[in-house]
C-alpha cells in the first residue's frame, strides 16, 4: 500500500491551523517542524529582505527555540513532538512546562534571546481545532515572508530528524507575570473599590489574573478557569454569544456588591491573547469598545506614537486620534500586519476587532491578561463602572454601535468575490458612500459601515457592522444576511 499523502500546510492570518487528526496531525507538525529546523540553520537566512526590514537583533539556530501549549487536545504532546523534531535538528529546545497564554510564550522569546518561538494553540476555534504559531525573533508573529520561507521548505522536510533525549522545561509563566505587574499600576488597583469577574473560558489565561488581584487585596470570581479541551461546547472566542455563564455571574454579583464597588467583568480567549469585557449591568463590552477604552486611557497616561488598527475596527479609534493629534494606520486583518508596523515604528497602540491589543513597552503580540489589567485600571482611574465611562467617551466623540454575525458558509469566496465584483449602491435603504477594499468589502455609509471577509481559518463569512445606533446595526446586518443568500446575478 502506498504512503498517505500528507495533507498540505498553509499558514494563514496568524499560524497554521487545522481540525485534529485530519489535517492537524503528529505528521504534520513534525513536517512544519523539520521545515523551520532547516530554516533556521540556514546560513542565508539573515540576508532575506524581510531581516534587513526589521528593527530586531537577528538570532541564529543555535540561539535555540521555546515551545508552549494550550489546554486543547493533545496540545502538550503537539509541542513536545514538535520539540524532538527541532532538538534533533541541532537546535536548543525549552518546552514550557505547564500550558500558558500565548503572550507568555512571546515574552520567553525576549527573555531567552531565542531564535524563536513555537505556541501550539488555535486561538479562539472550536475545540476541533488546533495549530502551530511561530513567533520571530521581536515574539510578535512571524511576518509572512518568515512563513512563506517556513513553507517553502516544507518539500525538503520528508526526511524527519528527531531526538530521543528528554527535553529541557522551564516555567514561562512566572517571569511572565513578574513584568506584567510591572506595566500596571498596582497601586492604583490595589486603592480602587473593585469587584472583578474573571472568565478565562476553560483555557490557558486561567489563573492569571487571579494571580496578580490576589496580593492586591482585590475581590474577584472566577468563571469556567477549570481547563477544558471541549471548552464546554463553545468556541473559545470572547464574542457576545459566548458569554452566557459571565454574564449570569456578573449579574449575580451586582446583587451583593458593596455601595461605590466597581463591579467590572473580563474574559479572555482560549490562548489568553484576547479579551473581552463586560459592564456593571452585565452588557458585553465589544472588542471596538475595550480598544477605545484602552486607546484613551494610554493617552491620558501621557502615552505617544502611532494608533494602528485592523480593516475592522472601530472609527471611534479615529476620533480620538484625532483629537489628540496621533497619526492612524489601517492594516489588513491578522496581527502579523500589525507586528510588522510596531516593529518599524512607533506605536502606542495596535488592534483587531476579535479583541487582539498590543501596547508599547511589551512584547509585540496580543496580550488579553494585560488588556484586562489595564481596562481595571480604566475604571479604577475615573472611579466609575467601565459602562459609565465608555457611556461618557460616546458622548464626546460620537455614537459607535457595533456586532458581527459569522455565517457558515461554504461558498463564503464566492460572495466576497461577487460584492468585490459588483458592490451594492445601497443597503437597508442606507446608500453606498464608499467601497474599501484593505482586505475583504467594506461599504461606508454617510454614518457607519458594513464589511465582510471570509475567514481564513474556518468555513464562515464574517460580517460586521459598525453605526450609530444599535437598531441601525440590526438593521443593516438583516440586510447584508439577505444579500448574501441573494441569488448570484446572471
Amino acid at each position: 500500500m502506498a504512503p498517505r499523502t500528507p495533507e498540505p500546510v498553509r499558514f494563514g492570518t496568524d499560524g497554521w491551523r487545522g481540525i485534529i487528526a485530519r489535517e492537524f496531525t503528529f505528521q504534520n507538525v513534525a513536517r512544519v517542524s523539520q521545515a523551520l529546523a532547516l530554516f533556521l540553520r540556514d546560513r542565508r537566512r539573515r540576508k532575506l529582505d524581510l531581516y534587513r526590514a526589521w528593527r530586531a537583533p537577528y538570532r541564529g539556530a543555535s540561539h535555540g527555540v521555546v515551545i508552549g501549549y494550550d489546554t486543547r487536545f493533545l496540545s502538550k504532546e503537539f509541542a513536545h513532538e514538535a520539540g524532538r523534531v527541532l532538538a534533533g535538528n541541532g537546535v536548543p529546545v525549552k518546552v514550557a512546562d505547564r500550558a500558558l497564554p500565548t503572550p507568555a510564550l512571546s515574552y520567553a522569546v525576549e527573555q531567552h534571546q531565542a531564535a524563536c518561538g513555537v505556541m501550539v494553540t488555535s486561538s479562539h476555534n472550536p475545540a476541533a481545532y488546533n495549530g502551530y504559531k511561530v513567533k520571530a525573533e521581536f515574539g510578535g508573529s512571524a511576518p509572512p515572508a518568515y512563513t512563506a520561507a517556513v513553507e517553502a521548505r516544507l518539500k525538503r522536510a520528508r526526511h524527519i530528524q528527531r531526538s530521543a533525549g528528554e527535553l529541557e522545561t522551564c516555567d514561562f509563566t512566572t517571569p511572565y507575570l513578574a513584568r506584567l505587574r510591572e506595566l500596571v499600576d498596582l497601586d492604583l488597583l490595589r486603592g480602587a473599590k473593585l469587584r472583578v469577574v474573571i472568565d478565562a473560558m476553560h483555557g490557558s489565561g486561567a489563573g492569571c489574573l487571579a494571580e496578580i488581584l490576589k496580593p492586591l487585596g482585590v475581590p474577584f470570581v472566577e468563571v469556567r478557569a477549570k481547563a477544558d479541551p471541549t471548552f464546554g461546547g463553545d468556541s473559545p472566542e470572547p464574542t457576545p454569544q459566548n458569554l452566557t455563564p459571565l454574564k449570569a455571574v456578573v449579574r449575580a454579583q451586582s446583587k451583593r456588591a458593596k455601595a461605590g464597588e466597581l463591579l467590572i467583568g473580563v474574559v479572555t480567549d482560549g490562548d489568553a491573547d484576547r479579551v473581552g469585557g463586560m459592564d456593571e449591568h452585565g452588557e458585553v463590552l465589544t472588542s471596538h469598545a475595550c480598544y477605545s477604552l484602552i486607546l484613551r486611557h494610554l493617552v491620558e497616561r501621557g502615552g505617544t506614537g502611532r494608533v494602528v488598527k485592523s480593516f475592522a475596527l472601530t472609527d471611534l479609534a479615529d476620533r480620538i486620534a484625532e483629537r489628540v493629534g496621533l497619526e492612524v494606520d489601517q492594516v489588513a486583518i491578522g496581527f502579523k500586519h500589525i507586528a510588522e508596523r510596531m516593529l518599524n515604528s512607533d506605536v502606542l497602540i495596535g488592534g483587531e476587532e476579535s479583541g487582539g491589543i498590543a501596547v508599547k513597552g511589551h512584547v509585540m503580540e496580543r496580550d488579553g491578561v494585560l488588556m484586562a489589567l489595564l481596562l481595571l485600571e480604566v475604571a479604577a482611574k475615573h472611579g466609575k463602572p467601565l459602562g459609565r465611562v465608555l457611556a461618557g467617551l460616546m458622548d464626546e466623540f460620537g455614537q459607535h454601535h457595533y456586532a458581527r454575525r459569522d455565517l457558515h458558509l461554504e461558498a463564503r469566496l464566492a460572495v466576497v468575490e461577487r460584492l468585490l465584483a459588483s458592490p451594492p449602491m445601497e443597503v437597508g435603504g442606507r446608500a453606498v458612500v464608499r467601497v474599501e477594499t484593505l482586505d475583504g468589502v467594506k461599504l461606508r455609509f454617510a454614518r457607519g459601515w458594513l464589511m465582510f471577509r471570509a475567514s481564513g481559518t474556518e468555513p464562515l463569512l464574517r460580517v460586521y457592522c459598525e453605526m450609530d445606533s444599535p437598531e441601525a446595526v440590526d438593521e443593516v446586518l438583516a440586510a447584508a444576511e439577505e444579500l448574501v443568500h441573494a441569488p448570484a446575478p446572471r
